[in-house]
């Protein structure tokens, strides 16, 4: 039976004043008066009042004891984790010239303060990245037009056997574009238009102007480094934290990056067959693949002379073949400088939502210096209190009285040293005792603040009277996630350069609460925030910082890679499947991206085991096909009706608790059966009777049961309910034709860009 928290007196004003006055004619009788206006009644009001103040202040004492008690146990409240993001600086209207900005330079969405994290070399240009987006079915009269054009170029009649695959450059990350896969793409590549300033106008409007302004541009760039910031994708992706203690081994650059091959001059061949252009590979250096996470790409430029285009390029072969994207706008085509190709090294999937020049790293962060601190007393455990909250981990610089040499922060006292050396007395004479130097140190709670020293025998104490300061970095928590664009001043930029966020900030979360942390006590005691059972990877995973998590599902000895073997079959591994409450980009079919892996990997490797090995799992969704005829109490609305019944399927099948259906999810294992769907669907008010419910999976024919194995888990793809007999499934399915089949022989694809219709 657990403890009940006692009431010391549950009294209150009413109940106080009601027994005062109940017990004045049995001490004073003559007393007999006993309205409002009478002034002793106004003072047993008052006292009334006070007694009431000193009771509830009586009845916190079970609480302060129980924080009391969290805060002996050690379990430190989760502290607020700082936003990150992206940001390009672009110098649009400053000197033409490379600008080299150092890290740490405070950036600002607002009032929220952000810190780049590295320095880069914000180059005298503007960037612009294409893609050439294939167009479906287009019309054979167009088709004929540009064989034509492709013949005329060629000087030769069309040759059977080749085909035209005709395209559009779109700009990535405008308006109205979409996400993009580098395997769809023609060519397979996004292309980095590296193009002179709008402002930078040249002496005369002619050809020859126009390339000296070029080349002083060119000459500003060549061995410079151009950083490229790339925002990936990223809708199903898992995450392993192997036995050895590391996470998934890296793997090798999936892109390349590429320029024109300037080296045997910038000449094309005369004839036309012959006229293929060539790329070379550029130095790279990236810490991370950007396939798997947004990253910075660090791209060194060659020498001048080779950050040219063809000079001889005809018009009609323009973005034709293999050359880089043709541009409709004659403003945007006459400023290019040359082109950047990026690639896929090895024919995998990368599909990518933003990218852009001049990008750096930021951390929301704000910088305190020098801020002093309450004198040392020379006491042991000395605590001190910081003015911002909360700290950023790992970012507190303290002196004490002006000493060059700064303080250690460390994670545990009892680990440090004494602060007079000396002996070991345990250990017999004659025996070397190595030194624990690690003297000077301190420890932080980066929630409240909250700096403490050591004893004298575990870490030196503070001497009297000594003038302690510190230098930290503090966050804002869930505040610093910010939309894009909201990134936009700052007060450290050079003149002429602008801040931009080009996508949203992620990351930051708000410190957990002290009654979140109350509930972890009971847990905490049990588990020592080690993973061991399966209710601890539960309870401990539900606590990452910056995760808002919506469903777990902890499943032991369970490999989700050798998915023919049930649960319990693989000893030592544990699968942790995981929902987010909210997805924007399906909401009816949450999956966890590799932002909200990446948190909760950081937050279980160092808490399990060294043996277990972990994986971090999505759902896998089935897509099913829902088909049901139902009957409607007469005089009732059929419509209302109709769309309750499809709500409670759709709550009925869903990944996350949804209603009095379904309160924990679709339990994983469970399969999908005609006949329970036709007992959900009668439970729903003013449902005469269900006629029929049909089935489906993907594009099979109708079945009564679609199993679910290992983390499958159904997707409704599409549900249909009428009255009377339920519809085909294929009439639910649109009809889905058969993807048309292959023609048997191959052909030569040339890919040639269309001028859109304007009018």
């Amino acid at each position: 039976m657990p403890l009940q928290i006692p009431t010391i007196d549950d009294r209150r004003y009413q109940d106080l004043l009601d027994e005062a006055l109940a017990r004045i004619p049995i001490h004073n009788p003559e007393w007999t008066n006993f309205n409002k206006s009478d002034p002793g009644v106004t003072l047993i009001e008052l006292f009334a009042f006070l007694t009431e103040s000193l009771l509830y202040r009586a009845n916190q004492i079970p609480e302060r004891n129980r924080r009391k008690f969290l805060s002996l146990l050690g379990v430190p409240l989760q502290p607020a984790s700082s936003a990150r993001g992206m940001v390009t600086v672009m110098n649009e209207r400053g000197p033409l010239r490379t600008i080299t900005l150092n890290g740490d330079l405070e950036v600002r969405a607002g009032q929220v303060p952000f810190r780049t994290e590295a320095g880069l070399d914000v180059l005298p240009i503007e960037a612009q990245v294409y893609y050439k987006r294939k167009l479906t079915n287009p019309d054979q009269k167009v088709k004929d037009y540009y064989k034509l054009l492709y013949a005329s170029y060629t000087g030769q009649p069309f040759v059977e056997g080749t085909d035209l695959e005709l395209y559009e450059t779109v700009p990535l990350g405008g308006a109205g574009s979409e996400v993009v896969d580098l395997a769809n793409t023609v060519g397979n590549s996004l292309w980095i238009a590296l193009l002179v300033r709008t402002g930078d106008k040249p002496a005369e409007n002619t050809e020859t102007s126009r390339e000296e302004l070029r080349q002083r541009v060119r000459d500003e760039l060549g061995g410079k480094t151009l950083n490229v910031g790339m925002v990936p994708f990223l809708d199903k992706v898992t995450k392993q934290l192997s036995a050895r203690g590391q996470g998934d081994p890296a793997a090798a650059p999936s892109l390349v990056y590429e320029i024109p091959d300037m080296r045997d001059g910038d000449l094309l061949p005369d004839l036309p067959q012959s006229r293929d252009p060539k790329y070379r590979a550029l130095e790279t250096s990236a810490p991370t693949d950007i396939v798997n996470g947004p990253g910075v790409v660090q791209i060194t430029l060659p020498e001048a002379s080779q950050l040219k285009m063809w000079s001889n390029l005809d018009p009609l072969e323009m973005g034709a073949g293999n050359f880089p994207p043709a541009l409709e706008e004659t403003n945007v085509q006459s400023r290019v400088i040359t082109w950047l190709r990026v690639r896929s090294s090895n024919g995998i999937s990368a599909r990518f939502v933003w990218a852009g020049a001049n990008t750096v790293f930021v951390a929301q962060r704000a910088h305190v210096s020098n801020e002093v601190l309450p004198s040392g007393t020379g006491e042991p455990d000395q605590v001190a209190g910081l003015s911002r909250t909360p700290v950023v981990p790992k970012s507190v610089r303290l002196t004490v009285n002006g000493e060059t040499r700064p303080w250690e922060e460390i994670d545990d006292l009892l680990s440090a040293g004494p602060e007079v050396p000396g002996d070991d007395l345990r250990q017999p004479p004659g025996m070397l005792t190595s030194r624990n130097l690690l003297v000077e140190v301190f420890t932080v709670n980066p929630e409240s603040g909250e700096i403490k020293f050591g004893d004298g025998f575990r870490g030196k104490r503070p001497p009297a009277g000594a003038i302690m300061r510190a230098s930290y970095d503090y966050g804002v928590g869930r505040a610093g996630n910010v939309g894009s664009g909201s990134i936009n001043s700052s007060p450290a930029l050079p003149a002429g350069l602008k801040v931009a966020n080009p996508v949203r900030t992620w990351n930051g979360a708000d410190a957990e609460t002290i009654g979140e942390g109350e509930k972890q006590i009971t847990r905490y005691l049990q588990h020592r925030d080690r993973l061991v059972t399966a209710a601890d990877f539960e309870t401990i995973a539900r606590r990452t910082p910056g995760v808002d998590l919506g469903r777990i599902e902890v499943l032991p000895a369970y490999n989700p890679e050798l998915k023919p073997n049930p649960p319990g079959n693989a000893p030592g591994a544990v699968t942790l499947m995981v929902i987010p409450r909210f997805d924007s980009v399906q909401p009816n079919a949450p999956m966890p991206d590799r932002f909200f892996l990446d948190a909760m990997c950081q937050y279980l490797d160092p808490r399990r085991l060294v043996t277990t090995e972990l994986f971090l799992r999505g759902p896998n969704y089935i897509e099913i096909w829902v088909s049901v005829g139902i009957n409607v109490v007469a005089g009732v609305s059929i419509a209302q009706v109709r769309e309750a019944v499809k709500q409670e399927l759709l709550d009925f099948l869903s990944p996350l608790p949804k209603g009095a259906v379904n309160r924990t999810g679709w339990k994983l294992g469970k399969p999908v059966v005609d006949i329970e769907l036709v007992a959900v669907a009668s439970r729903v008010q003013w449902v005469e009777s269900v006629s029929g419910v049909k089935i489906a999976l993907g594009a099979q024919a109708v079945q009564s049961q679609i199993p679910m194995t290992g983390l499958d888990l159904p997707l409704v793809a599409g549900i249909s309910v009428v009255t009377g007999d339920p519809l085909d499934i294929d009439q639910v399915r649109g009809q889905m034709g058969a993807p048309p089949g292959d023609t048997g022989g191959k052909k030569k694809i040339v890919p040639v860009p269309v001028v859109p219709e304007t009018c």
